[in-house]
């Protein structure tokens, strides 16, 4: 076994490690049935509600799936990272044959061609191979195969050393614990584009007051370290495992408002703050504000750094340089939604369709993290791979929620649907279903590759349906992974705006989607935004933080949400509802 990990790896990370074997399992050619158990293990541990560290293993062999071997393949990983299978796949097959397999479109058995017939080892190797037109060569690949290669490798390469927001925080608050662990009386915090939420950020940026260079020296030997980029007293850099590059600045007491207010902000947010700063005659800098006789004006809270300079306060979120220093100069800051704010998450999924919890658990967990309502919106019909469902089956799951929704207490379950938007435009279901429904979320899932002619008059068509009351992550975008259709946001946004309908902000890490500045576009010409989950199960429902962040990166207030709203109020708000 390998040695512990001072910060134990959580479920997710667990399961990318099963699933990483499974991939250099079928790579190999292993047996079916072993291959399905390590990728049926991942999802078992993806969804559990028990951390895998806590359990012996006993208690992981009580999960479904789980036999003897795999509980001590996931004990092992859960405490070290890894274990004795992937470190022995890893000798038979390079480390950097990994990132290959992480290419969009690129699954285990096309590697394993590559590899095999072309001795592709990384993704320089491909990339090589793919211009000079060896991919093609190999039988069952062909150009259009080779293109795709090509521009998966171009997205990877233009999107390289940037990290999800999820993800990223996921990092850095297992970091900030370790190094709390080994100064307990210190103060550290996570500052950079991770604190303004940005949606990804490329270094973790860590701030720590009250502690020596004994810090550094802990920071430099968290077991994930792959290479020290720098090491001295009060700085040190590292390049963690995953590509992370994490720094790490240690200052004095005196020192911590101006070293998180310079940390925090973004490049052009800090050149007006330190141009205000000179048009009085003084410095600022990461070490504090100074007059022009070198004495410290301010530099302990960031406040007194605002406040030094006749400014209110500035969220994180909002320092990008896009007109928060003259609303704080004005005193006109929004106060911004926070996640306490919602009162309702109105997309979601179920067994119905492709969900993974009924609606009674769904609804159990929901009303556990304090939600006052939910809509419950699985697919439409033309998704077949989610099952999703058609006219029939919509009416009985909408007679099921609402007979179940009577039965709560202080809780409310509407009876919703995401329907399809079919590349005409139409919606997947007829207009009397529609009708029924308490709730309709239109969204884009096929036909991705339109031109913005018709991918904008598709969104328009379906936003001028009288039962739509919701489009739901309009662009399609995968951060990191795939581009944004074609769609001409603002037409769309003033079409919304024409027909009373809500755009949302969906909160799946890789979406996100709309982005903060068309969210913010969006408020300006009088559309309201819902930030919705779209969880399809129990733990995504706490991926509306993420959406938050979001809404208050678009300087969006409570009153510019609808699902701040008690559940009343909130119905009456929706297009179908308005009088």
């Amino acid at each position: 076994m390998s040695t512990p990990l001072a910060a134990p790896l959580d479920n997710r990370a667990v399961a990318r490690v099963l699933t990483e074997i499974a991939d250099l399992l079928e790579l190999k050619g292993e047996n079916p049935f072993k291959i399905r158990a390590y990728r049926n293990g991942a999802d078992v541990v993806v969804h559990a509600a028990e951390a895998a560290l806590g359990l012996d293993e006993a208690g992981l062999r009580a999960w479904t799936g789980i036999g003897k071997d795999l509980a001590t393949r996931i004990r092992d990983i859960a405490a070290t990272g890894t274990c004795e299978i992937r470190q022995e796949l890893l000798k038979e097959f390079p480390e950097t044959l990994l990132e290959v397999l992480r290419l969009q479109g690129v699954g285990p058995k096309t590697v394993a061609l590559l590899y095999r017939e072309l001795h592709i080892k990384s993704l320089d190797d491909l990339s090589q191979a793919a211009k000079a037109g060896r991919v093609r060569g190999i039988k069952g690949m062909g150009a259009k195969k080779e293109d795709l290669i090509l521009k998966a490798i171009e997205e990877r390469q233009r999107h390289a050393g940037r990290h999800l927001l999820a993800k990223a925080t996921e990092v850095a608050d297992a970091l900030v614990a370790y190094l709390s662990s080994h100064a307990p009386a210190a103060t550290i915090v996570t500052v950079g584009s991770v604190r303004r939420g940005a949606e990804t950020s490329g270094d973790l940026d860590l701030l720590a007051t009250g502690a020596g260079a004994s810090l550094a020296n802990a920071f430099v030997t968290y077991p994930t370290v792959e290479r020290v980029l720098g090491h001295g007293p009060t700085k040190a850099s590292v390049l963690l495992r995953g590509g992370y590059q994490a720094d790490l600045r240690i200052v004095l007491p005196e020192q911590r408002g101006a070293a998180m207010q310079y940390f925090t902000g973004s490049k052009a947010h800090n050149i007006a703050l330190r141009d205000r700063a000179l048009a009085r005659g003084w410095k600022l800098n990461e070490y504090g504000l100074f007059d022009a006789h070198d004495q410290a004006i301010a530099g302990a809270n960031e406040e007194g750094i605002y406040e030094a300079l006749d400014l209110a306060w500035i969220p994180p979120e909002l320092r990008e340089n896009r007109g928060e220093l003259a609303a704080a100069e004005g005193a006109t800051l929004p106060v911004l939604v926070t996640p306490a704010d919602l009162k309702g998450d109105v997309h979601m999924h179920t067994t119905e369709s492709d969900g993974r919890e009924s609606l009674e658990s769904m609804a159990a967990a929901s009303q556990a993290r304090g939600l006052q309502y939910i809509a419950i919106t699985d697919h439409t019909q033309s998704l077949a791979m989610t099952n999703g469902l058609d006219e029939e089956r919509t009416y009985a799951a909408a007679e099921h929620i609402r007979a179940y929704s009577a039965t709560l207490t202080e809780f409310t379950v509407l009876a919703g649907i995401e329907c399809d938007i079919l590349a005409d435009g139409t919606l997947d279901l007829a207009d009397d279903c529609l009708a029924s429904l308490d709730l309709v979320v239109a969204s884009v899932h096929s036909a991705m590759q339109q031109d913005e002619a018709e991918m904008t008059m598709r969104v328009i068509k379906a936003i001028e349906h009288p039962s739509v009351d919701i489009i739901g992550h309009l662009t399609g975008r995968m951060l990191l992974r795939r581009e944004p259709s074609r769609v001409n946001v603002e037409k769309v946004i003033d079409a919304a705006a024409a027909n009373g309908v809500a755009l949302e902000i969906n909160s799946q890490p890789y979406r996100l989607d709309l982005s903060d500045s068309h969210a913010r576009l969006a408020r300006d010409r009088g559309v309201k935004i819902v930030i919705n989950s779209d969880a399809h199960e129990i733990a995504a429902l706490g991926y509306t933080r993420w959406g938050v962040l979001t809404a208050r990166r678009a300087w969006l207030s409570p009153a510019d949400v609808l699902n701040t709203l008690p559940v009343a109020q909130f119905r009456k708000a929706l297009r179908r509802d308005r009088a």
